[in-house]
């Protein structure tokens, strides 16, 4: 049976149609035509990754899946690395903390309060590095926390190509003026000529109007007619 299909496709008059393949469409050069600063500066000899990490750009948000030449020597210390660091490992503490302070006491030896008014460390016997953070209200309110000023992004590391593509991006835009197509004011001339400012007997025209413009949309038309022109 299927020899005999075979033999009709060669027998049929009907060209074949063959697929492209994804080997020759991935071989197809690239020529990137978004914008002039990266079309100038592209090399066809790498990839389209490769291209826009050397021009500073990103090519994509997601994960790269291509096109990436492996770091071997990443590669190496990462083969090294035995036993991975446990960042929530608590530590033994190297020695015990020991510290004197002047108390008073009562009658029954109990602590009433304590006579050393200097500010110490607080203990941290478990080496929590969330320790110094924790703080008292009274303290909080005694210490003034100075808070650095955010400079902005640095863009010291940015590339010729992405200065470039920021300049471009922050001139300003110029806004021309939207004009009428010449087909639509012939056709609003002979409308005006016609039947002069009733626009009510413009939209009852069937021969001038003959797609049934409203009263108001011929008005508006009209309108930004006359304001173009003047």
């Amino acid at each position: 049976m299927g020899q005999d299909l075979q033999k009709r496709k060669r027998r049929s008059s009907r060209p074949t149609i063959r697929q492209p393949s994804s080997t020759l469409r991935s071989k197809r050069l690239l020529n990137p035509l978004g914008n002039d600063l990266v079309a100038k500066n592209w090399n066809k000899k790498e990839t389209t990754t490769q291209n826009y990490r050397r021009l500073g750009l990103v090519s994509r948000l997601k994960a790269p899946t291509g096109g990436v030449e492996p770091n071997l020597a990443s590669q190496k210390l990462q083969g090294r690395a035995t036993k991975p660091v446990d960042p929530f490992a608590i530590s033994r503490p190297t020695g015990a903390v020991i510290s004197e302070v002047r108390v008073e006491r009562d009658e029954n030896g109990k602590i009433i309060r304590v006579l050393d008014g200097s500010k110490r460390k607080k203990d941290n016997p478990l080496n929590d590095p969330l320790n110094d953070l924790d703080s008292d209200e009274d303290s909080d309110e005694d210490e003034e926390e100075e808070v650095e000023e955010w400079g902005g992004i640095d863009d010291g590391d940015n590339t010729k190509v992405v200065a470039q593509l920021e300049e471009e991006a922050n001139r300003p835009v110029i806004k021309k003026p939207r004009t009428l197509p010449k087909r639509e004011i012939e056709w609003l001339q002979s409308l005006v000529d016609k039947y002069g400012d009733d626009t009510k007997a413009m939209s009852r025209d069937r021969k001038l109007n003959p797609m049934q413009q409203t009263e108001a949309d011929i008005a508006r038309r009209i309108k930004r007619w006359r304001s173009s022109s003047s």
